[in-house]
């Protein structure tokens, strides 16, 4: 019996190789100052159907603190994951969930940066990540985000977090790739 190549793949999914590490549904940050908060949404594709096999990869910085982080450094884990970076990866139903530190209001060079998160979506079909952020709903310094003002106002909703009826610290945020509730994406 011969064995026949199968032909090459251009696209995965195919996240649990080598990345499964990476994923975690508790972001650590450094200094774990501000409110913990679990974000909870799924990810839809333009027929309103969930993608089943995505992967965000969220980036958070810290506007307020310079401190050095006070927990223990070991070498396990200077070598793994940086703080305020995680990946989460959507289930069956397309749903996501991660609980971070809610970042601070930030101001550099004379502009203000409202508390958010950076987001990245993969997934299959996907030859270019997507790119967007979370904003916070409610936040004073929303209205004056030098990035959150680029965005045209009745498309803004599709940034912000809301809080949900399980409480402050409980938020819900979907993403929709296309449709009239498309999330918005940035170019970089």
């Amino acid at each position: 019996m011969s064995h026949v190549p199968t032909p090459s793949q251009t696209v995965g999914p195919f996240f649990s190789i080598g990345l499964s590490a990476l994923c975690r549904p508790g972001i650590e940050c450094a200094g774990e100052k501000g409110n913990r908060v679990t974000i909870r949404g799924r990810i839809l594709d333009g027929d309103g159907e969930p993608v089943p096999d995505a992967l965000l990869e969220i980036w958070q910085v810290d506007h307020v603190s310079n401190e050095p982080y006070q927990g223990e450094q070991t070498i396990e884990r200077r070598k793994t994951l940086p703080f305020g970076f995680g990946r989460i990866a959507t289930n069956e139903c397309g749903e996501f969930q991660f609980s971070t530190r809610k970042p601070a209001a930030g101001q550099k060079d004379g502009m203000i940066y409202a508390p958010h998160l950076a987001v990245l979506v993969l997934m299959r079909g996907l030859l270019r990540h997507l790119v967007t952020r979370i904003y916070f709903a409610g936040e004073a310094a929303n209205e004056q985000d030098m990035v959150l003002k680029l965005v045209p106002a009745e498309r803004r909703e599709t940034l912000l977090a809301m809080p949900s009826p399980d409480g402050d610290n409980d938020l819900r945020w979907d993403i929709h790739l296309q449709g009239d509730r498309e999330t918005v994406f940035f170019e970089v």
